[in-house]
C-alpha cells in the first residue's frame, strides 16, 4: 500500500468531517521542504534558520518558516513580532494556517507556535494529521518551507523532519552537541528510515573548525555502522554581530550585511539552491 498515498486521503478527508473550509486548492506541491533541527538546544538553529529564510528571499525565492517547535515557538520572539493566532488556533480548530500567517523582514512568511503550551509538546496522531493538512493549502505559495524542528528526539521532531526533502542538522564544536547530533541522526536512520543529511557547524573559529567537525562525525558513523550519507552545507563563524543582533530582536543578516556571519549565510543559502534533490515531499513514516 501506498502510505503516502493513504495518508493524503485520510487528511483530505479529516478536513471534510470536521468541517474546516478550503480556501485553496490542495494539489502537488511545489515547496521544498527543509528541516532543521539539533539534538541539543541552544545551537543557534532557530536565529539561522531566520537568516537563511531572510537570504532565500533576497536571492528571489518565496520562503515559509514554520515553527514547529509547536510548544515552545520562539521565531516570533527572535524577530520582534507579536501574533495574534498561532498554530494552537489551527489545532483548536478556530483558525486555517492561512489566517495566522504573519510577514517578517523582507517577505518572509511564518507560521509561529504558541509558547509555553505544554499541550502540544506531543502532538496527537489526529493533530499531526490536522497540520500535515492545513499545510497542503499552502505548499503551493513557496519554494521553501523551512521547519524550525525543536531539540531532542520527541515524537514531534521526528515527525516534521520525516516529513521533509532535507534533513539540516546543527551542530556547534561543543563535546555535547557533536554526540547529541549524532544521537539524532542515528534515531532518524535506524528508527524511520532516513539515510541522507546536511550538516551545518554554528559558532566556528575559521572553516578547517567546522570542516573537522564534519569529518569527526562521518567517521564516528563509520566506525558504528550507522548506514547515513552525511554532507556537509557549510558552517557559521563565530561574530559578535549575532549576538547584537539577537539581543535587538533583528537578523544579523539585514542588521551586519558584511559581518563574518552573514557572509557565511548567504553561502549556505546559494548552496541549498544550488543542491538537487530527489525525495518529494512525501511524509513518510510520520506516524511512527
Amino acid at each position: 500500500m501506498d502510505q503516502a498515498g493513504t495518508l493524503r486521503k485520510m487528511t483530505k478527508t479529516m478536513r471534510d468531517d470536521i468541517g474546516i473550509p478550503s480556501k485553496g486548492k490542495a494539489g502537488n506541491s511545489t515547496a521544498r521542504g527543509i528541516a532543521v533541527a539539533s539534538g541539543k538546544g541552544g545551537v543557534g538553529k532557530t536565529n539561522i534558520v531566520a537568516n537563511v529564510a531572510y537570504s532565500l528571499i533576497k536571492l528571489g525565492k518565496r520562503v515559509l518558516i514554520f515553527d514547529a517547535d509547536v510548544g515552545l515557538g520562539n521565531i516570533h520572539i527572535l524577530l520582534g513580532l507579536m501574533p495574534k493566532y498561532t498554530l494552537q488556533n489551527v489545532l483548536d480548530g478556530n483558525k486555517e494556517m492561512g489566517d495566522i500567517l504573519l510577514e517578517g523582514p523582507g517577505g518572509i512568511k511564518i507560521l509561529p507556535a504558541s509558547s509555553g503550551n505544554k499541550k502540544f509538546s506531543e502532538l496527537s496522531i489526529e493533530e499531526k494529521l490536522l497540520l500535515r493538512a492545513e499545510l497542503e493549502f499552502l505548499e503551493n505559495r513557496f519554494d521553501y518551507i523551512l521547519f524550525d524542528i525543536g531539540a531532542g528526539i520527541s515524537s514531534n521532531v521526528m515527525y516534521f523532519c520525516t516529513g521533509a526533502h532535507e534533513i539540516v542538522i546543527i551542530s556547534t564544536p561543543e563535546p555535547t552537541s557533536f554526540a547529541d547530533a549524532y544521537a539524532i541522526m542515528k534515531v532518524l536512520s535506524r528508527d524511520y528510515m532516513r539515510s541522507s543529511f546536511k550538516l551545518v557547524v554554528n559558532s566556528v573559529k575559521n572553516k578547517a573548525e567546522g570542516v573537522d567537525i564534519f569529518n569527526r562525525l562521518n567517521k564516528v558513523a563509520d566506525r558504528f555502522q550507522l548506514n547515513i550519507s552525511l554532507n556537509y552545507l557549510g558552517h557559521i563563524l563565530s561574530d559578535d554581530s549575532v549576538t547584537k543582533s539577537v539581543r535587538e530582536q533583528k537578523l544579523f543578516l539585514e542588521k551586519y550585511p558584511n559581518a563574518p556571519a552573514s557572509v557565511c549565510v548567504r553561502s549556505i543559502a546559494r548552496e541549498i539552491i544550488n543542491t538537487n534533490i530527489e525525495q518529494g515531499l512525501e511524509w513518510e513514516n510520520i506516524l511512527k
